[in-house]
């Protein structure tokens, strides 16, 4: 074998051995062990030397097999010496840990940068589990002359995963041609650990052995009979078998140890540092081999021959090598690497083995020289089991043998160890921290602030690599509790208060509630009441916290209309119709062709609202008319009316009957589709002359002086007016002058005051009034968006409805009756009285709602507009609460300004109507 080969490549490979050499046994020697930051490898230059061949390269192998960083283990067969070698190399070697450097990617954490390292050790037990499963010798190299204590925990875990994984070797072996003592005891031997340390200039020693540690510098003391470098030796011999013994990794029976140290030789051996620069010292060596000396004897050797000689003899050794045992100061000379190894080596060539055993009565342990054919049988289902598992009735071995690794854990990982006790200890501080003030059911935005205090008292104790982990199972554990019966429902109402109850199913229909099911079955609640009017507002009820749009603008109004309301006179808003026993709600996902999304219908409005609102151009009565104007401006006026009337409804083809609306109305809604109920309702409460201006609106719950409605004067139009003027002489002529003691009937009639009869017949007057409700039952009129009606005395009010009708009206205002609390209580407008006198005079109500900021929608009754009958006190009931498709569209909070909630102006417009000519 020329070269050395990974041992994967090795067991596969045929070795073409002579035949006197077959029957022979072989050697195994392992190497394994740290190197220094130095461009060449120890283990590599040990092989090289005591092979004296140049096996390995100067500066390391150049081997492209294991680029991740991994351990691997290359071997070489000498055949004329039988001894196979076995150099493994792993993370701890300076090239290897440099290729696990660059394999690491950039950012990665500190605990998957922990979990790497750690695995990369894990891979390293492993294959030196191998060599110890395999060798008869075991070398073990470190780059300085002291004891690394470090070794001692891991023989431990080596042992601990031995004793694990010995039945799973057993099972890969036992078709082997070994004995029965290798398959008990899956290795040849009890493998000698021998220990090879180098000086690395900790320890000079001069030419001629004497100083330093050798004499005093006096010269009064005799020379030691050991050199210093025998005494190191000597006492890192008794240093390292006194560390073993004590951790009982050496015991008194070797076959039961991991390996074993002889108890009468050598088993520490100390590698002298060199005396100058490598580099100087090779190059000497070259400018000695090339200079033919003059004074040489002896016939010349040709060749390769005469090379070898030069070289033998020209070449320093690493190690001092003396023909006598004893030198001239009286020393014992040191013995060389190849000395120090070959009484270890005979032991097992001549098949005497170990005799390790101490005690009052040593066993004496199994031996076996096997041949390569049979080593390279059993060392080659070893690595199926151990390395590779490459077919298929050593996977499940080399699965349950990885399994085992878990082992390993608690010797080698005390970083790990130490990091998963300080955990374990933060996180009953933690689970404390969480619970520390918590209500029996809390809301999901309770429990991620608990759950944030318990992180922040986790990381002020937690340490090391197990945070990241025992910071999850904190995680774990809160949401544990939390839903462990301690988790509030999170359905809010449409009032933005959510359900008290604990996490909860809704009862389905005609399914009663189960309180002692679980989770339990029942309705949300809020225990949030408020007193609300009913349709009229002629009676006042308590009422629930809804939490769906059907309890909130329909069930509640219903209930009470039976009490008060029901039998008054209604203008019905159009519904869903259903022609089929099961309709379905409509999916409003995809808008539909000629659909106009919100923000788009709410700009059209606002642009139609601007042009019909600007002065002289006015859909509801202007100021000017309010005043007396001359009644030509009607001319627009009535233009303005007409193209109100031509004016096309948002729901112009025929409702669907087979799917309705899920929702409310308003102007995103698919065209053609209906809800199952309306939110809206307008009720008559009697004639025209139900409302008396003095005294105002005789309903409870309206506070002192603000149950009054603003007086609405609209100029009508007469054509007896007008034949009146046409016939009456306008040119003074003598024609028009009465005769004298006579008085004509028109004059008389206008010489009462033709002012006040021209007021009667020109001008009707109705009433309008915003009426606002809090949630506890409160009522007041409003005369503006800022402005509550407040009437002292007789007589009402004297401010006209022209404001309120010009203007968008807030949706919300705060309660002129504040309580005693810091936060502001809101009223909501809830109804809209309006007094339709007999007269040739049509109000269209057109109610148009925007209960949000952009982008809320629009929302409007079914139909759009309706054409209030003459005489007539009528109420129009605006929902309680408002829900898009998006979810409800909630009260305004304390930062929100209740600008953007409000009625748009226009929810009133006044037509005159044109009398039959008599």
């Amino acid at each position: 074998m020329a070269v050395p080969m990974n041992i994967g490549a090795l067991l596969q490979s045929e070795i073409i051995e002579d035949a006197l050499d077959k029957d022979e046994g072989v050697c195994v020697l392992g190497i394994f062990g740290k190197s220094a930051m130095q461009p060449g490898s120890a283990k590599d230059a040990l092989i090289n030397t005591l092979a004296d061949k140049h096996i390995f390269s100067l500066f390391g192998s150049d081997d492209t097999d294991n680029l991740g960083g991994g351990a691997s283990i290359q071997a070489y067969y000498s055949q004329e010496n039988h001894v196979l070698y076995l150099v493994l190399t792993s993370v701890f070697d300076n090239r290897q840990l440099i290729r696990a450097c660059e394999s690491l990617t950039v950012g990665l954490g500190y605990a998957e940068a922990h979990e790497f390292w750690k695995a990369a050790e894990k891979d390293h037990c492993l294959q030196l589990l191998y060599l110890f499963s395999l060798c008869h010798v075991l070398l073990l190299v470190h780059p300085t002359c002291s004891f690394d204590v470090t070794y001692d925990r891991m023989f431990r875990a080596l042992d601990a995963l031995r004793q694990k994984a010995l039945p799973l070797m057993r099972a890969a072996i036992k078709d082997s041609p070994v004995s029965k003592e290798w398959k008990l005891n899956c290795r040849p031997c009890p493998p000698r650990l021998l220990f090879v340390f180098q000086m690395n200039g900790a320890l000079r020693v001069s030419s001629s052995g004497m100083g330093g540690n050798g004499t005093d510098g006096s010269g009064g003391d005799k020379p030691k009979k050991h050199s210093p470098r025998r005494r190191l030796q000597h006492a890192l011999e008794d240093q390292i078998y006194r560390i073993f013994r004590k951790s009982r990794v050496l015991t008194n029976q070797s076959s039961n140890c991991l390996f074993t140290v002889p108890a009468n030789q050598a088993f520490v051996y100390v590698v002298p540092g060199p005396d100058e620069d490598p580099i100087s010292s090779l190059l000497g060596h070259l400018r000695s081999n090339c200079i033919l000396r003059e004074n040489e004897g002896g016939t010349p050797v040709p060749g390769q021959r005469r090379y070898q000689q030069m070289r033998h003899s020209n070449r320093q050794p690493s190690f001092n090598v003396e023909s006598s045992s004893l030198s001239s100061g009286g020393q014992l000379v040191d013995c060389t690497l190849k000395e120090f190894l070959w009484q270890h080596e005979e032991l097992v060539l001549t098949k005497k083995g170990f005799d390790d055993s101490v005690g009052r009565n040593p066993q004496p342990s199994h031996f076996e020289l096997p041949t390569y054919s049979k080593w390279v049988h059993v060392a080659y289902r070893l690595y199926q089991v151990m390395m590779e598992n490459s077919e298929d009735e050593a996977v499940e071995l080399s699965l349950k043998v990885q399994g085992q690794l878990k082992v390993l854990e608690g010797f080698l990982d005390a970083d790990a160890k130490f990091s998963e006790n300080r955990c374990q200890k933060a996180l009953p501080l933690a689970h404390s921290a969480y619970q520390s003030n918590l209500p029996h059911n809390y809301t999901t935005t309770v429990h991620k602030n608990q759950l944030a205090q318990a992180l922040r008292v986790y990381s002020q104790h937690a340490r090391g690599v197990a945070f990241q982990r025992y910071a999850l199972q904190l995680h774990e554990d809160c949401y544990k509790f939390w839903s462990n019966g301690h988790q509030l429902c999170e359905e809010r109402s449409l009032t933005d208060q959510h359900c008290v109850h604990k996490f909860h199913l809704l009862p389905k229909p005609g399914e009663k509630p189960e309180m002692d099911h679980n989770p339990p079955i029942m309705y949300h609640n809020s225990r949030g009441r408020s007193t609300s009017s009913c349709n009229c507002g002629r009676k006042q009820s308590p009422r629930e916290d809804p939490f769906d749009i059907k309890a909130a603008n329909y069930d509640f109004y219903q209930m009470l209309e039976e009490k008060c309301c029901g039998k008054l006179e209604r203008i019905h808003f159009p519904v869903f119709q259903a022609s089929t026993l099961d309709p379905a709600p409509a999916s409003d996902e995809v808008p539909r062709p000629g659909e106009v999304p919100p923000s788009v219908e709410a700009d059209r409005l606002k642009e139609k609202e601007t042009s019909t609102h600007t002065p002289g151009d006015s859909t509801s009565l202007s100021l000017a008319l309010s005043l007396g104007q001359s009644t030509d401006s009607l001319g627009t006026f009535g233009d303005g009316a007409e193209g109100q009337e031509k004016r096309p409804s948002l729901v112009d083809r025929q409702p669907s009957t087979v799917e309705y609306l899920p929702g409310m109305f308003h102007s995103g809604c698919p065209k053609g589709l209906l809800p199952k109920f309306s939110s809206w309702s307008l009720v008559k409460l009697g004639p025209a002359k139900a409302y008396n201006s003095l005294t105002g609106l005789e309903q409870p719950g309206f506070l002192p002086g603000s149950a009054f409605l603003l007086p609405w004067d609209v100029v009508i139009r007469s054509r007896s007016e007008e034949e009146v003027g046409s016939i009456e002489p306008l040119d003074g002529g003598p024609a028009s002058w009465p005769a004298p003691n006579k008085a004509s009937a028109g004059k008389r009639g206008s010489a009462g005051g033709i002012g006040r009869g021209r007021r009667r017949d020109d001008v009707a007057r109705a009433f309008v009034g915003f009426e606002y409700e809090d949630s506890r039952g409160r009522r007041f009129l409003s005369s503006g968006p800022d402005k509550v009606v407040k009437v002292l005395g007789q007589g009402g009010p004297k401010e006209p409805a022209t404001r309120c009708l010009n203007s968008d009206m807030p949706l919300y205002i705060t309660s002129p009756a504040q309580g005693r609390g810091i936060k502001p209580h809101y009223a909501q407008l809830a109804r809209l009285f309006v007094v339709v006198p007999d007269a040739p005079l049509e109000i269209t109500l057109n109610p148009q709602v925007q209960p949000g900021p952009m982008p809320c929608p629009i929302f409007h009754p079914e139909q759009p507009e309706v054409v209030l009958p003459p005489d007539g006190l009528w109420v129009l009931r605006f929902p309680y609460a408002y829900v898009t498709d998006r979810g409800p569209c909630y009260p305004p909070k304390e930062n929100q300004p209740l600008a953007n909630f409000r009625v748009l102006r226009g929810a009133l417009r006044a037509n005159t109507t044109s009398s039959t000519p008599q």
